[in-house]
């Protein structure tokens, strides 16, 4: 008597023919080998494609709508002014690109500003970015390919490029070309890309910090200057109109006496004192309403702030007004060492108020008066 299951038998798995084997191993195999030829090629495409992350624009729409477009709208700067109207004139009567230009100077003295008119005055495109931004070769190749003839590629803070990329820069300023490297070792091989004729234009709060090979290959390297109290009148007064703030000429004096010589202060502090005009209706703005507005936010007629003025009055009331060395100034008021060295330092030391000795920071007669103190007599004397 035969014993039939009632579950279902489950199939044998089949195996796989000899022939469909093989032709699946060889279709593997076309697949994973290429030929050095696409490799390469693949390679020089990657390093084509720009990532757009290094492009960035420049401001917000208020600050873009307050910066001049031409160059006789620009205030201040004369001798520079002057220089690049030669080059721009010189530049069209050939029909050629600018020449490359450097320009150095403290933050937010009009470097990008600049740079965006000299697009407008030749006619091109401006691409801008910043050197931390270009952090792959494969960032400053896709936006030199990007350029088209005559077209200016501001780099910000230029002083901070990767030695990488510097060595990219060298051969496309110089003569308008790409040196790419493709492959490794003895398959390496060395593929020239010609680039359209363009204008690197650089801005560096550190111009010593550049590399020689770099700073020299600039045909124009040109510093900006503080601006006088005179010429930030002007600025202010044409940022006032452009942005709907009525404002007299000695309101605009008073902002322009406490903004340090610099435009972006300048105009950061008009729109504090237009705020304070509109919520206390005090219109238009004169002298006296400027500085109860500039007061209320502790810029005092100098351009000092409370950290300005809290560094001295340390100074002075815990270590007699120095010399004092710059880690302890930086223990005393609670401040980044670096912060005091590179943002509070220079303004303080530029108006006379401190001086650097070998022995440390020293606060000047001039700053013991600005805070109501009396200097001592060797303070008087004191000669450095």
């Amino acid at each position: 008597m035969a014993i039939i299951s009632s579950k279902k038998q489950s199939p044998q798995p089949e195996r796989p023919d000899d022939d469909i084997f093989l032709a699946s191993e060889k279709k593997t195999r076309y697949k994973t080998k290429k030929s050095k030829s696409q490799t390469e090629t693949a390679e020089v495409e990657a390093l084509l494609e720009a990532e757009a992350t290094t492009e960035e624009k420049s401001g917000n729409q208020n600050e873009e709508k307050i910066r001049p477009q031409r160059l006789d709208e620009y205030i201040g700067q004369k001798d520079l002014k002057e220089v690049l109207n030669i080059a721009i004139s010189a530049a069209k009567s050939r029909k050629e690109s600018l020449d490359h230009l450097l320009l150095y100077g403290p933050p937010g003295l009009g470097k990008t500003t600049m740079s965006l008119i000299l697009a407008a005055e030749m006619e091109v495109n401006c691409k801008i970015t910043t050197a931390p931004a270009i952090e792959k070769p494969r960032d400053i190749v896709g936006l030199l390919v990007g350029l088209q003839k005559g077209d200016i590629l501001f780099i910000d803070e230029i002083h901070r490029l990767s030695k990488m990329t510097e060595e990219i820069l060298y051969p496309a300023m110089e003569d308008f070309r790409l040196d790419i490297t493709v492959g490794q070792g003895k398959t390496s091989k060395t593929r020239s890309i010609p680039l359209k004729p363009f204008t690197l234009v650089g801005a560096t709060t550190r111009v010593g910090s550049l590399t020689s090979p770099l700073r020299d290959r600039f045909g124009l390297i040109q510093r900006l200057r503080f601006y006088e109290v005179d010429e930030l009148s002007l600025i202010i007064i044409r940022a006032a109109k452009l942005l709907n703030t009525d404002i007299t000429e000695d309101g605009a004096e008073e902002v322009a006496r406490r903004s340090r010589g610099t435009p972006r202060i300048a105009n950061r502090l008009l729109r504090r004192v237009r705020d304070y005009s509109e919520v206390k209706k005090l219109t238009p703005i004169n002298a006296e309403v400027a500085g109860e507005a500039l007061e209320l936010f502790n810029v005092d007629p100098l351009g000092l702030d409370w950290t300005d003025r809290n560094l001295l009055r340390t100074m002075i009331e815990n270590y007699n007004g120095g010399p004092a060395g710059l880690e302890t100034m930086a223990a005393a008021t609670g401040e980044d060492a670096q912060t005091i060295e590179e943002v509070y330092e220079p303004y303080l030391m530029q108006i006379g108020f401190m001086q650097r000795t070998p022995r440390g920071r020293v606060v000047t007669s001039a700053g013991w008066r600005h805070l109501g103190f009396s200097p001592p007599d060797e303070q008087l004397s004191l000669k450095l």
